[in-house]
């Protein structure tokens, strides 16, 4: 693969928004195990949140398209394959991108854990506030200071 060539792929899939418009792969393999990546990705993203029982299984697939993508890059870096060879791993990491994009879209699995903890940091702030306002925030107000 020539040099200018290689920048080209290279640019291809570092390219901001390269995914737009990208189908992710029905098949592929990750970590030499072939996995039905739409299906996958498709049967998470239906329930609009993760399961808890599922997480541990998101998340370890997310790690492995993660590996598989910069191992699929490293050839295309090196510029120890064909042109032809590197435009398939260019559109296999794009493909893996889409995928991860999907992935990580998804919404935290416990809403309502996630809203109590948001609102206790609420009333954390609030009193805070109350403290600095009423002047009760152990000496470190700025007006009565003296």
């Amino acid at each position: 693969m020539k040099e200018f060539e290689r920048k080209q792929l290279l640019e291809r899939v570092n390219r901001e928004g390269a995914t737009v418009g990208v189908q992710i792969p029905e098949r592929i393999e990750v970590q030499g195990e072939d996995i039905d990546l739409k299906q996958f990705v498709f049967e998470i993203k239906r329930r609009d949140t993760i399961p808890p029982g599922e997480r541990e299984r998101v998340d370890q697939a997310k790690r492995n398209l993660r590996r598989e993508r910069l191992e699929r890059l490293e050839p295309i870096e090196d510029g120890e394959i064909s042109y032809e060879e590197g435009r398939q791993l260019v559109d296999d990491i794009i493909g893996i991108d889409r995928a991860l994009n999907a992935l990580e879209q998804l919404r935290p699995t416990d809403l309502e854990q996630e809203a109590k903890l948001q609102n206790a940091a609420d009333q954390k702030r609030w009193m805070n506030f109350l403290k600095k306002a009423l002047g009760r925030d152990g000496g470190k107000s700025k007006r009565g200071g003296r």
